[in-house]
């Protein structure tokens, strides 16, 4: 649902949901003055608003240091397709910083409730599909069977099964 894209009343729609959180933040943070910290936050936010943007998703929420993103079901072939270099452009922002920090992302395709809630009317994406991709083992990127499957026969090579549960993961993940 990207600002493109609005929703002005809730709908269920199948829809792209992606989980993103950063490795080693609290161990980083710890050594930053909150002012400082916010500042850097704020900064990370809009770059990965513009990044999501960009690719066609829409940020839905931050918690912190992690945030959940969608795409609509028409987009969502590329999104799955643009995680690898979501990671690399966030994990660069990161450490252009000096910061040890790595962005995990977690990635399930199915159907949720999407567009306002609460008594500000605040977009979010509800539904057990968005627990799915809430509880996707992960390291770097990490695609369940059914995000993985959005992906044109052509571009599933630049992922891999990986074992049980079954999710994707990049071709060029060290892991056995």
């Amino acid at each position: 649902m990207p600002k493109a894209d609005p929703v002005s009343s809730r709908v269920e729609r199948a829809v792209l949901i992606v989980f993103a959180d950063l490795t080693r933040f609290m161990v980083n943070s710890r050594s930053t003055p909150d002012p400082a910290l916010a500042e850097l936050l704020d900064g990370y936010y809009r770059h990965a608003e513009g990044l999501v943007s960009a690719a066609g998703g829409r940020v839905v929420k931050f918690m912190g240091d992690a945030f959940l993103a969608v795409w609509p079901e028409t987009g969502a072939g590329d999104g799955v397709e643009g995680l690898p270099a979501l990671k690399r452009d966030i994990d660069e922002w990161w450490a252009a910083r000096g910061w040890d920090s790595r962005v995990v992302l977690k990635a399930h395709f199915g159907r949720a409730v999407v567009g306002p809630f609460g008594a500000e009317a605040r977009f979010d994406v509800i539904g057990n599909e968005v627990n799915v991709a809430a509880t996707l083992p992960a390291r770097t990127v990490s695609l369940s069977a059914e995000a993985f499957r959005r992906l044109e026969n052509g571009k599933r090579r630049a992922f891999r099964k990986h074992s049980a549960p079954i999710v994707y993961i990049p071709a060029d993940d060290p892991r056995p």
